[in-house]
């Protein structure tokens, strides 16, 4: 019999729908649940809660659940270590941790990822577990996109200067002008400062303009962390006056697709999964 694939689970729909996935698939899923941050609605899947700072509890879940492949899939805020509760172990790498959570925040995932691999779990990518749920390449909502290819080629660009300092992955284009970047805020908070600026340099719901990209950071650990878009992400957007989203087909996850899509043509706007190089395909 094939060993249950562990799951821990922070915040937000995507650890539901990536469980489901792996049912699908035909193996079982063990789904640890992080405190105050998993929904509640993960409660159906085989599992238990944890505290975030509670590493032994987690490992030896997993571990008794007989999982050796082990994936990561939700939000999770960056810790306050001094209010975590660590246990015994989980100090032991704190020092570590510290030094990792300075340079950011896919340092620290590397560090998590390191942990897990010295306890002798396989770290399992999103893309191998939850396939169906990668952004395709090309456009799948909306047609009209000469008008903003460029701006998808620059917050491309841009959004990959930025990755490689490991700021963030998001990167809002108008025109040409940069609207803004994303940083620890995260990507709807980014999104809400764009209808603070002059009318002159952003679009408008009525007169769109402008468009989101999220793309990996260049050498991004994919196993832990793929940029995410969703119904709340892109109900921002939309807000926002943007004509159109773009992620990194394949290397990016999209929730909701059929209802994306569905929305986005009712507002005329574009979502485009692109090429490695930018390019809308």
């Amino acid at each position: 019999m094939t060993a249950p694939i562990g799951l821990i689970a922070g915040a937000g729909r995507l650890p539901g729908l990536v469980a489901e996935c792996v049912l699908a698939s035909g193996r079982d899923v063990v789904v640890v649940r992080l405190a105050g941050m998993a929904d509640i609605s993960l409660e159906r899947f085989d599992g238990r809660e944890i505290k975030l700072g509670a590493l032994k509890e987690v490992i030896a879940t997993l571990r008794a659940r007989g999982c050796v492949d082990l994936s990561f899939a939700g939000k999770v805020e960056r810790p306050d270590f001094a209010e975590l509760g660590l246990d015994d172990l989980a100090m032991t790498h704190l020092p570590d941790l510290l030094t990792a959570a300075t340079k950011g925040d896919d340092a620290l995932m590397r560090r998590v990822g390191d942990i897990f691999e010295t306890e002798g779990f396989r770290l399992t990518g999103l893309d191998e577990v939850a396939n169906d749920l990668l952004c395709p390449a090309g456009t799948m909502a909306g047609a009209a996109i000469d008008t903003i290819e460029a701006d998808f080629s620059r917050a491309f660009a841009i959004a990959g200067l930025i990755g490689e300092e490991d700021i963030g992955q998001g990167c809002v284009v108008c025109d040409g002008l940069v609207l803004a970047v994303e940083a620890q805020e995260g990507t709807n908070a980014m999104l809400e400062r764009i209808p603070a600026l002059p009318p002159e340099v952003r679009g408008t719901p009525d007169r769109r303009r402008g468009v989101l990209v999220k793309r990996p950071k260049p050498g991004q650990d994919l196993r832990m962390d793929l940029p995410v878009v969703g119904l709340e992400t892109f109900e921002r957007a939309a807000r926002a006056g943007l004509a159109g989203i773009g992620l990194e087909a394949e290397r990016s996850i999209l929730v909701d697709r059929d209802e994306l899509k569905r929305r986005a043509d009712t507002l005329g706007m574009v979502i485009v999964g692109l090429a490695a190089d930018g390019q809308v395909p």
